[in-house]
C-alpha cells in the first residue's frame, strides 16, 4: 500500500502568512508606496513643466510688489506700496468677514423660519414652507446674480440716492453709513463696550450653573443689556459725548464721507444668508420634531406658555440633534463664499487665486495656499462646534 507524501508547512511561516495584523501592515505599506509614488510623479511633472515655461517655483513672489488695487480692504493696501502677501491677507480678511457675518445672520433667520414652519398660524407656516422650498431648490450662483443684477444694480445713481434713517444713503454704488470719529475719551467707551460683552458672557455662564445647582433663574438678558448698552452710554455722557459722525454727502457726481459698503459685499452676504438659512430651517424643524411631544405636554401641564416652553424645554433638547448638521451648514457657507468671484467681490479666491495667480504664474503655490486656508478654516470651525456639541450632549449618570 503506497502513501502519498504530504508537504509539511512550518508553523511559523503559516502563522505569519495568515496573520491579519501582518497582512494589514503589508497592505498599508503597499498603499503608502503607491501614494508616495503618485505624489513624487506629480511633483516631478509639475517641476518639469514649470522649468519648461521658465516659471520659478517657490514663494519668492510673496514679497514682490502687487501692482493692483482692491476696492474693499480691512487693512491698508495700495497698488504702489503693497505686496502679493498683503493681497493675500486682504482677500483672507474679506472672506472671513462675509463668512462670519453670514453665519450669524443665517443662524437667526434659519431658526426663525424653522420654528415658523411648525407654527399653528397657517399663513406663517405656509410662507416659511414656500421660502424653504424655493431657496433650497435654486442654485446659489443664480441667487447671487439675482441679488446683484436684479436688486442692487437697478438702484438710482449717487445723485438720486435713497435716504435712509440715521443719515445713511443707498444707491447703485453701495450703502453709505455715517463714519464714527472718536474724540478724547472715545476709546474709553469702546473698552467699556468690549468689557461689557465679556462680563455678560461670564455672568451668563455663572447664572446657568446656579440655575442647574439651585433652580433659581437670573435676569441674564437685562443684565447683558445694562452692561453692553446702558453702561457704555453712561460713559459716553460722562466723558462729554466724544463720538462724532461724518455723514455721507453728495459731491459732484459721487458721494464723499461716510463708510461705503460695496454692492458686491451686500449681494454676496444676502445670497449666502438666505440660501444657508433655508437649509438651517430644515435642520431646526427636524430637531424640534425629534423632541418627544410628551415634553411639551408636561410643560403645558406645569402652566408654561408656548414661548417659554419652546425656549426652555424644546430648543435645549433639540440642539443635540441640530448642532451636527448645523456645523456642516456653517462649513458650506464658508466654502460657498468662494462664488464671490462671479460678482466681483474681492475675497480670497478672487484676489489671490485670481489676480495674484494670473500675474505671477505660481499656480501650484497659490492654489496650495488657498486650499490650506479653506481647510484650516473648516477644521477650526469644526473644532469649536464639536466642543459646543459635547457641552450640549446628554451625559449619562
Amino acid at each position: 500500500m503506497s502513501t502519498i507524501p504530504t508537504e509539511t508547512v512550518q508553523p511559523g511561516k503559516a502563522s505569519l502568512l495568515y496573520d491579519p495584523k501582518i497582512r494589514g501592515y503589508v497592505y498599508q505599506l503597499a498603499l503608502l508606496a503607491v501614494v508616495g509614488f503618485l505624489l513624487y510623479s506629480a511633483a516631478s511633472n509639475a517641476i518639469t513643466n514649470l522649468r519648461a515655461q521658465k516659471i520659478a517655483s517657490g514663494f519668492g513672489f510673496w514679497h514682490n510688489a502687487a501692482g493692483f488695487d482692491v476696492n474693499q480692504k480691512l487693512i491698508p493696501f495700495s497698488a504702489s506700496g503693497s505686496t502679493y502677501g498683503e493681497a493675500f491677507y486682504v482677500g483672507l480678511l474679506n472672506t472671513l468677514l462675509v463668512a462670519s457675518i453670514g453665519i450669524v445672520l443665517s443662524t437667526f433667520l434659519g431658526f426663525f423660519v424653522g420654528v415658523a414652519r411648525l407654527s399653528s398660524n397657517w399663513v406663517l407656516s405656509k410662507l416659511a414652507m414656500i421660502y424653504v422650498e424655493v431657496i433650497r431648490n435654486l442654485p446659489l450662483l443664480l441667487q447671487l446674480f439675482f441679488w446683484y443684477n436684479a436688486v442692487l444694480k437697478p438702484l438710482p445713481n449717487p445723485r438720486q440716492s435713497i435716504e435712509l434713517p440715521a443719515g445713511a444713503l443707498l444707491n447703485n454704488r453701495g450703502l453709505y453709513l455715517p463714519d464714527p470719529q472718536l474724540g478724547p475719551g472715545g476709546s474709553l467707551i469702546v473698552w467699556t463696550f468690549l468689557i461689557g460683552i465679556v462680563a455678560s458672557i461670564i455672568f451668563r455662564i455663572w447664572a446657568r450653573k446656579q440655575q442647574e445647582a439651585t433652580g433659581k433663574q437670573y435676569p441674564v438678558g437685562w443684565i447683558a443689556l445694562g452692561l453692553i448698552v446702558v453702561l457704555p452710554f453712561f460713559v459716553y455722557l460722562v466723558t462729554g459725548r466724544p463720538i462724532s459722525f461724518v455723514y455721507p454727502e453728495i459731491a459732484g457726481f459721487n458721494l464723499r464721507g461716510g463708510i461705503q459698503i460695496f454692492p458686491e459685499f451686500v449681494a454676496l452676504l444676502l445670497g449666502l444668508t438666505t440660501y444657508t438659512a433655508g437649509f438651517i430651517a430644515e435642520v431646526v424643524r427636524a430637531g424640534i420634531l425629534a423632541v418627544s411631544k410628551g415634553q411639551t405636554e408636561a410643560a403645558n401641564a406645569l402652566g408654561l406658555r408656548a414661548g417659554p416652553t419652546l425656549k426652555l424645554v424644546v430648543i435645549p433638547q433639540a440642539m443635540r440633534v441640530i448642532i451636527p448638521p448645523l456645523t456642516s451648514n456653517y462649513l458650506n457657507l464658508t466654502k460657498n463664499s468662494s462664488l464671490a468671484v462671479a460678482i466681483g467681490y474681492p475675497d480670497l479666491v478672487q484676489v489671490f487665486t485670481g489676480t495674484v495667480l494670473n500675474q505671477t504664474g505660481q499656480a501650484v503655490e497659490v492654489v496650495a495656499i488657498t486650499m490650506a486656508v479653506y481647510l484650516t478654516i473648516s477644521l477650526v470651525t469644526s473644532f469649536f462646534m464639536n466642543i459646543y456639541n459635547k457641552r450640549m450632549a446628554l451625559v449619562e449618570r
